[in-house]
């Protein structure tokens, strides 16, 4: 299904009935991600998915994004739908730094929270923009007079060799300049919502230390650590990620 907000064409699903959940997926990512674990959930709530612009099967915004303007897309698509009230936002990665920045602003208002892998912390990422630069800047030398798309494919590997994800959608290169610039370990302490935090113990993108950190700062939370889980601990540990969550949520 499609709705408009702020004239973008947003592409979401919602399956299920009962009190509101909302899905929100990470950067380079689609509402498929959850899959596993809303088929799950759709048998006790009413269970809303969206692609955020730019991504899956919403239209691609004309202007750089930061997390503000996204959070006020997915404001935008409950007022659009008529949701006056979430029970729990779900965020994955980017997805859960959204769904922080806007309850922690009050733009976005939930019971509950769940955090899953979620990105947020910046400041460790400092030296990663210093030698993104640096690897750029030392690609161009040696290849301005190849062909563009020579260029192209070696710029995407050096990009890939110190674990940028700036061109897992080129066309959003500015977006996601701004979005992983924005730290949220201070704002997270102003989250009033009951929330569960969610990391696999494998996450080399955003490690168990930022669970932790999040962890100390919003004052009802708990940090759950699943074993053998990476970055998409949804999909890989789909089975225990729904155990956690339905404990967490309870049986309202």
């Amino acid at each position: 299904m499609n709705v408009v907000v702020e004239d973008l064409l947003i592409n979401y699903t919602v399956n299920g009935s009962g009190p509101v959940v909302i899905l929100i997926h990470g950067w380079g990512d689609s509402l498929n991600t959850f899959r596993p674990i809303a088929e799950e959930l759709q048998k006790k709530y009413k269970v809303y998915a969206l692609d955020l612009p730019g991504f899956g099967g919403s239209q691609t915004p004309q202007s750089a994004y930061n997390l503000d303007k996204f959070v006020g897309i997915v404001s935008g698509f409950l007022s659009k739908l008529g949701i006056k009230k979430v029970y729990t936002y779900i965020g994955h990665s980017n997805g859960g730094a959204i769904a922080m920045k806007g309850l922690s602003s009050g733009v976005l208002v939930s019971e509950k929270l769940v955090l899953i892998a979620s990105s947020g912390v910046r400041t460790s990422y400092t030296g990663r923009q210093k030698a993104l630069r640096l690897a750029v800047k030392t690609a161009k030398v040696p290849t301005k007079l190849l062909p563009k798309i020579t260029q192209k494919k070696i710029r995407a590997k050096v990009y890939s060799a110190i674990g940028s994800d700036m061109l897992v959608a080129e066309n959003m290169q500015e977006t996601f300049k701004n979005v992983v610039t924005e730290d949220l370990v201070t704002d997270s302490a102003m989250i009033p919502s009951d929330t569960l935090l969610i990391y696999g113990r494998e996450d080399t993108a955003t490690p168990i230390e930022y669970g932790k950190l999040f962890s100390k700062q919003i004052e009802n939370s708990k940090l759950v650590v699943i074993e053998g889980a990476d970055h998409f601990v949804h999909q890989t540990k789909s089975a225990e990620v729904v155990k956690q969550i339905s404990s967490f949520l309870g049986n309202k």
